[in-house]
């Protein structure tokens, strides 16, 4: 078997074990990728969220339900685990990434989104600020002047809660107009984040990643102005 085959064999193997719940075969899967030496980064990405975005996909869909989403994060970690310490910063790109402030905002107690969402940053090379679930709006605009982040992650499962990551927009645009403010969640659309004044939104965790480099690169921009 070619190094091509090989690495589309063992993507694939840690795609299914996270949707399947396999954490043995993720365990080995993750291990075989550090035995051949291919790229740890591809495999987390291509791999483990990869899987993850299906295991997404069939929440959406009604087929899997909050116990298959957290036996799924399970497998996840398992993988994560083995692999994330082997993760080199080239295989990032060159350029430093940023900071995140994620946190579900108040009145939500669901977190399984945002941990997700977190442990994508974190593989991507960011240094994240987790304030947890059930935040205190003001406390999302006091971390973000603490620590100085480019992004604002808010997260929010239901559409009453929703409504408060509006608010938190206003508060951090106001101190501090350069953040871009990212939204995530079940009732979340583009519409809303449009409505709202975000900057991004992103359907999954796979995304949400995407969209938060682009938007520090878009920040970068700005500020070389």
């Amino acid at each position: 078997m070619g190094k091509e085959e090989l690495r589309k064999e063992l993507l694939k193997q840690l795609h299914e074990g996270v949707v399947e719940f396999e954490e043995d075969q993720v365990k080995e899967a993750a291990q075989k990728i550090l035995d051949e030496g291919l790229n740890v980064y591809d495999a987390v990405m291509n791999g483990l969220a990869a899987g993850m975005q299906e295991v997404g996909d069939l929440y959406d869909q009604q087929e899997y339900f909050v116990p298959e989403l957290l036996m799924a994060a399970d497998a996840l970690y398992v993988g994560l685990d083995i692999l994330k310490p082997y993760i080199k910063l080239e295989d990032l790109g060159d350029k430093p990434k940023g900071q995140v402030v994620i946190g579900t905002v108040q009145g939500d107690v669901h977190d399984i989104g945002k941990n997700i969402i977190k442990m994508m940053f974190e593989v991507a090379g960011f240094t994240v600020h987790d304030l947890g679930r059930d935040v205190p709006l003001e406390d999302f605009v006091k971390e973000q002047l603490r620590t100085d982040s480019e992004i604002v992650a808010l997260s929010a499962m239901m559409t009453t809660t929703m409504m408060g990551m509006e608010k938190v927009i206003k508060m951090i645009k106001e101190k501090n107009p350069n953040v871009a403010i990212m939204l995530g969640g079940a009732p979340v659309t583009t519409d809303t984040a449009d409505l709202f004044g975000a900057d991004g939104y992103a359907e999954s965790a796979g995304n949400a990643v995407q969209e938060a480099i682009k938007m520090i690169g878009r920040l970068r921009e700005m500020q070389a102005k």
